[in-house]
């Protein structure tokens, strides 16, 4: 037969386990994710770029921020995160200065932009390639490291 203990004064039952936040520490979040802003983001650099037709180094650097930040919230701390998320970054911001490239040839021959890009995309990586300059690396720089810095303020918040 059992007896009930008295409670003791000052000794606490243990609470409930505290749930995680909702997709902390999953890495396969973080990385889809970051895949889905890398695009999103890749085509608004690029409107940018071809609406005005110059490269805006703080808008690589928003670009970063994006991916990272994303990348942090949605994966955690998870320390593959903010590597991948710099790399996505270079390669979002790459192809914001691709589709932005494609927006002026595309406006200038009066051909459709996603058409354009599509059937001419060789041609159009060593347009870019002819025209990268050290500004050009600078901005994918840019954007890589506020990626990286992004992703590990985010998972720490």
């Amino acid at each position: 037969m059992s007896q009930s203990v008295p409670p003791q004064p000052g000794v606490f039952p243990p609470g409930p386990p505290v749930p995680a936040r909702p997709g902390e520490g999953s890495l396969a979040l973080g990385i889809v994710t970051a895949v889905v802003v890398a695009l999103v983001t890749a085509g608004m650099y690029g409107a940018i770029v071809g609406a005005t037709q110059k490269q805006i180094g703080f808008v690589a650097v928003g670009v970063g921020l994006l991916v990272g930040y994303a990348a942090g919230k949605a994966g955690g701390s998870h320390p593959v995160l903010p590597l991948l998320s710099a790399l996505l970054s270079v390669g979002s911001v790459w192809l914001g200065q691709l589709i932005g490239t494609t927006i002026g040839a595309a406006d200038l021959l009066g051909v459709p932009a996603a058409g354009f890009f599509v059937d001419h995309f060789g041609i159009l990586t060593e347009a870019w390639q002819r025209s990268a300059n050290p500004v050009t690396f600078l901005f994918l720089a840019l954007g890589a490291v506020a990626a990286y810095s992004g992703t590990k303020k985010a998972a720490a918040a």
